[in-house]
């Protein structure tokens, strides 16, 4: 029997025509019966619907309607049940993120990556510890960032960051913009390390934490841990799985 089916789409025009075409070839048995889920759209889309079916756990197999569409398979309205028997399996956990202002402390899910960015034109100057250890007392720079496998292709990529593959037991811990060190790009972590950021001079040069599509403005540390209790999976087409997107983007142009 083809499996029950659930899809959810980009509020963009070309997404919501998407929609309705495939509901009408396709039965929408609801995101509670679904043992699928279908998401329509580009990357960011894709991370949205990690973050709304976190609860449900169930399976997310996603079709380009996007500007940047790593995370997507191609978008193709045919043969979608026999595509799905013989799709291949990418199960990722996300960064958890606890956040310290001066008024209150914020917890957030990370899929992609955990960034600290500086919110004025005073570069922010960072203190970094993992494990509890003291790796670098001062990194003056634009920001840094903990990255997944899943996300090393995005932010943390276009930062020169390393390119993880997916099931690699590794984080990226990379620095955006560094002005001291200035030849320090980042390091590889154990994905168990826990990494802690606390601000210096927070007065001067204040920060933000974002969490994927979270930001918490005007911080004073941040502690990134992957947690491993959470698992979601992500489903491709056969020969063009996460590992090999990876692979042919390390390759590319």
């Amino acid at each position: 029997m083809p499996p029950r089916l659930h899809f959810v789409a980009t509020p963009v025009p070309e997404g919501q025509a998407a929609l309705a075409n495939l509901r009408q070839q396709y039965k929408d048995v609801g995101p509670d019966a679904a043992e699928i889920i279908v998401a329509l759209g580009g990357d960011g889309f894709m991370l949205q619907t990690l973050h709304a079916f976190l609860e449900r756990g169930k399976p997310i197999y996603g079709m380009n309607f996007g500007a940047v569409g790593f995370l997507m398979n191609e978008y193709n309205e045919a043969d979608l049940a026999e595509r799905l028997s013989k799709a291949e399996q990418a199960t990722v956990h996300p960064l958890r993120m606890r956040a310290a202002t001066a008024d209150n402390s914020i917890e957030a899910l990370a899929f992609n990556e955990v960034s600290l960015l500086r919110q004025t034109r005073q570069a922010g100057k960072l203190r970094i510890l993992v494990d509890g250890k003291v790796r670098m007392s001062e990194l003056i720079c634009d920001g840094a960032l903990v990255a997944t496998p899943v996300g090393s292709t995005a932010y943390n990529f276009s930062a020169h960051g390393p390119i993880l593959p997916i099931d690699s037991d590794l984080l990226a811990l990379t620095s955006i913009s560094a002005f001291r060190p200035r030849r320090w790009r980042g390091a590889l972590l154990p994905h168990r390390a826990r990494v802690r950021f606390e601000v210096l001079e927070a007065g001067k040069r204040p920060v933000s934490a974002v969490a994927d599509a979270l930001e918490v403005r005007d911080v004073l540390s941040v502690d990134v841990a992957q947690d491993r209790t959470i698992s979601m999976v992500m489903l491709f087409d056969r020969g063009h799985n996460l590992d090999e997107r990876i692979l042919t983007e390390q390759f590319s142009d």
